[in-house]
């Protein structure tokens, strides 16, 4: 067997077609684009250079919290207040997609924090869907919107958001999500919201069991009616695990498992914002191996410096990932989005396969094993 079959190299990884599921709008801004935007916007940032203010927003995303790792975001927000910053931000998203050989690309963001300077929530949502339409014209990536609401925040603004989200689904909103510090923000405190989603027949995301352990992700999946979990990692702790051997799958792990619940898995921004102490205690082989379907994700490109194919390239060597294994990480990917049914399998066959093929031809990688010959 090929080596480039057990252990890709990152040349290799960078060409395999991906799919991003969870990505963070006012997170993944070139450095560059935050600085042009701040001198538009007349607005004082720490650095005034693209390299040093890369620097600055990672090294203040990687001390282990969650609420510090979010405090970067204030000038990124800061300077998207305008439907042009907005339009450019989501059209420079796709661009990147493409650059990594994304083939299908979601990307969320709360519309209401992009409203201090006059813009309404209409005028929020039709820049970012501009310039993710303009984007994915350009560059040949699908591309979906997702609205968030915050758990720390009155829950009619996320039934509010909510009804936004249902006005824009046929112009490629595609879902809703709840984000935020999970740690005494209950995600049932925001039922309304989720009842009006499920009863609208709309697509729901939560970030569960980030920050917070397996009740979270319980409230995320029974009490709100969750279809994908943000992050997930949490729900290590419903799996007793001794001498490195699984010993019982808890009853919430085990439907995960069942009922095929996606976890958006982002291996980076885990560590840094403290969900694990570091990749070596990463629980993504475990879910991976356990047959439970994971999907990669950079969550913030920017505020932890990484992207897709590194994301993909540190499931290959922390974790042993093979290039079997990235082709089912990609299909997981797009079965999971939020697309409609016929799109989502046109980008399977016509996008994913066929890339997948043309890699094994050009390096003489055998096909994907079967479920069986992988399992033994």
């Amino acid at each position: 067997m090929s080596d480039l079959a057990t252990r890709p190299t990152r040349e290799l990884v960078a060409r395999v077609p991906k799919v991003l599921l969870h990505e963070h709008l006012d997170g993944g801004l070139r450095p560059e684009t935050v600085i042009e935007l701040a001198e538009t916007a007349g607005y004082e940032l720490p650095r005034k250079e693209p390299g040093p203010l890369a620097e600055w927003f990672f090294a203040g995303a990687s001390r282990g919290s969650l609420s510090q790792y979010l405090e970067g975001f204030r000038h990124t927000i800061a300077v998207m207040q305008t439907a042009d910053a907005l339009e450019r931000v989501a059209y420079e998203f796709v661009e990147d997609m493409a650059r990594e050989n994304v083939v299908y690309a979601e990307v969320r963001f709360a519309p209401h924090l992009h409203t201090t300077e006059g813009l309404g929530l209409d005028a929020v949502m039709l820049a970012a869907l501009r310039g993710l339409r303009r984007g994915s014209e350009d560059f040949n990536v699908g591309t979906g919107l997702i609205v968030c609401a915050l758990r720390n925040q009155e829950p009619e603004l996320s039934t509010q958001l909510v009804e936004l989200a249902l006005a824009y689904r046929e112009q490629g909103c595609v879902g809703f999500d709840l984000a935020g510090e999970e740690a005494g923000n209950p995600a049932k405190e925001h039922l309304e919201a989720f009842q009006l989603a499920k009863r609208m027949n709309f697509s729901i995301t939560i970030h569960a069991g980030e920050s917070f352990g397996p009740d979270s992700i319980w409230q995320a999946l029974q009490y709100c009616g969750a279809h994908r979990i943000g992050h997930g990692t949490r729900l290590v702790e419903d799996v007793v695990i001794y001498d490195g051997k699984v010993i019982k799958v808890g009853s919430l792990a085990q439907y995960v498992l069942d009922h095929r619940i996606p976890l958006e898995i982002c291996l980076s921004s885990n560590v840094h914002t403290g969900a694990v102490t570091s990749l070596a205690e990463h629980p993504f082989p475990l879910f991976r191996d356990l047959g439970f379907r994971v999907t990669l994700n950079t969550d913030n490109r920017l505020m932890s410096r990484t992207t897709m194919t590194e994301e993909y390239t540190l499931a290959v060597e922390e974790f042993g990932c093979t290039f079997d294994d990235l082709e089912i990480i990609s299909i997981n990917g797009m079965k999971s989005a939020f697309a409609h049914y016929d799109e989502r399998c046109e980008a399977i066959f016509d996008r994913l396969k066929s890339g997948f093929r043309a890699l094994r031809d050009e390096h003489g990688i055998p096909p994907r094993l079967s479920y069986g010959e992988r399992r033994q």
